[in-house]
């Protein structure tokens, strides 16, 4: 597989003068319209890799924070490490937590963004979950600020995914019908899309003109990675959580699936958008390293107290029991590994 200069710019977010001084300097081979060789990328990578090392070696104005087991080095400091050094987790934005990560850094990402689109929009429903849309953001509003999901804003969150996303691995961002239809397309300009997947949550929720018992989630990759397994469908039934203490909380069952189809024992998964931290008990259960972020205060003081009280019991104590449907293909994946 060959890449090109534009491609080394988004995952170094470097400018085209400073890659075109080391292409001179080190007489790097560049083919028709910026195209490189694997050797010639990865040649670049190091190079550039080496250099950050230098000047934050001079410059110390910052402290490096290691993380994972000296698997990932960052400039800011998490709000919560466990003891074993194998989940961080990050109080801050999305967009400046990932441009603080090193290029090539994480094995996956799995996120469910908090998409502004449909309730900013639309403003449907009477509020019982988010609160009045006037206090969105405001001390003691049930609604945490959202992901204001700009075409623009979109594309550099997906652009910085891509660049701490490691070469052949593959990230999965849920959507609802709505960010689906009109954010979908700005991915695509990011990513090589694969497929994108159902989840059907069994039971039948809220919802305006059809009530709502889905929502997406698309799957794509950077580079090539084949799935661990070829018997997952692309529905998935797992049961919505009910009376969650958090909201929009997700099912671990969902991001299990994810990790059940890309990961590998210690890979570090990534999620930029925390929420309820379902995501780093589904990375625990899969073995993986986990490094996690959001902006809301409730969000990250939720997720310490629900990964400490994992890492101590093995109990998840705000999802106590499985949430998977009435499926034979999704229970055999959990109970077996695969489906035979």
């Amino acid at each position: 597989m060959g890449y090109t200069i534009q491609d080394l710019q988004i995952e170094l977010s470097a400018a085209a003068e400073d890659i075109d001084k080391y292409i001179r300097l080190n007489k790097i081979k560049v083919g028709k319209n910026g195209s490189l060789s694997v050797k010639s990328y990865q040649t670049l990578l190091d190079l550039f890799s080496d250099e950050d090392s230098k000047v934050n070696t001079k410059k110390n104005d910052k402290p490096i924070y290691v993380l994972n087991g000296n698997k990932v080095k960052v400039k800011q400091k998490p709000f919560f490490e466990s003891e074993d050094e194998r989940v961080s987790i990050f109080h801050n934005d999305a967009i400046s937590f990932l441009k603080e990560l090193p290029p090539n850094s994480v094995d996956i990402i799995i996120t469910d963004p908090a998409y502004s689109g449909m309730n900013q929009r639309l403003k449907l429903g009477s509020g019982k979950i988010i609160g009045k849309y006037s206090d969105a953001g405001k001390d003691g509003a049930k609604w945490f600020e959202e992901f204001h999901d700009t075409e623009e804003n979109y594309k550099a969150f997906l652009e910085q995914c891509y660049r701490v996303l490691k070469n052949n691995r593959h990230i999965y961002i849920m959507f609802d019908s709505y960010s689906l239809l009109s954010l979908a397309p700005v991915a695509r300009e990011v990513f090589e899309v694969k497929n994108v997947i159902c989840w059907d949550k069994a039971n039948i929720g809220l919802g305006h003109y059809f009530r709502r018992r889905h929502e997406f989630i698309l799957f794509a990759s950077k580079g090539r990675k084949p799935l661990n397994s070829k018997s997952i469908p692309d529905v998935w039934k797992i049961k919505r959580v009910v009376s969650s203490q958090y909201p929009t909380q997700k099912p671990t069952e969902v991001f299990e699936l994810m990790l059940k189809g890309s990961a590998e024992k210690d890979f570090v998964v990534c999620d930029p958008f925390l929420g309820s931290g379902s995501s780093a008990i589904a990375a625990l259960k899969s073995n993986c390293k986990f490094l996690g972020c959001d902006i809301s205060d409730k969000s990250i003081a939720f997720s310490k107290e629900r990964v400490n009280q994992f890492l101590k019991t093995k109990i998840d104590i705000y999802q106590k029991k499985s949430l998977l449907g009435d499926d034979e293909a999704m229970t055999k994946l959990f109970l077996n590994g695969k489906s035979k």
